[in-house]
C-alpha cells in the first residue's frame, strides 16, 4: 500500500474529514516516526508492532565477480517487530 491508498482509505472511512487534512495528519505521524527513530528511540504501535534501530557490525565480504576483499563499516538498521495479535491474524489467513 502506497501512502496515497493509505490516505484514501482513511478519507473513505472518516467522510467528515477533508483528504488534505488527513494526508496532513499522515505525514505528520510519519515524520515523528522517523524523528523518534533518528533520536534513536524505540516506537510501538500497540496492536501493529514496534520499530528500532539496531547497529550491524563492520564486516569483511568478498566480491563473487572481482573476488577482492571488500570491508563493510558498521551501519545502522531498521528492526520491525510485529505484535503477537497482528501475528495471530496472519497466521489465521
Amino acid at each position: 500500500m502506497l501512502k496515497h491508498e493509505l490516505v484514501n482509505e482513511v478519507t473513505a472511512q472518516l467522510s467528515d474529514y477533508y483528504k488534505q487534512d488527513i494526508a496532513q495528519a499522515v505525514d505528520l505521524i510519519l515524520e515523528n516516526i522517523s524523528t523518534a527513530l533518528i533520536e534513536g528511540r524505540r516506537v510501538e504501535i500497540r496492536g501493529f508492532g514496534s520499530f528500532s534501530v539496531r547497529n550491524r557490525k563492520p564486516r569483511s565480504t568478498k566480491n563473487p565477480k572481482t573476488g577482492k576483499i571488500m570491508h563493510i563499516p558498521d551501519r545502522k538498521t531498521l528492526h520491525f517487530t510485529m505484535s503477537k495479535s497482528l501475528k495471530e491474524v496472519l497466521i489465521e489467513k
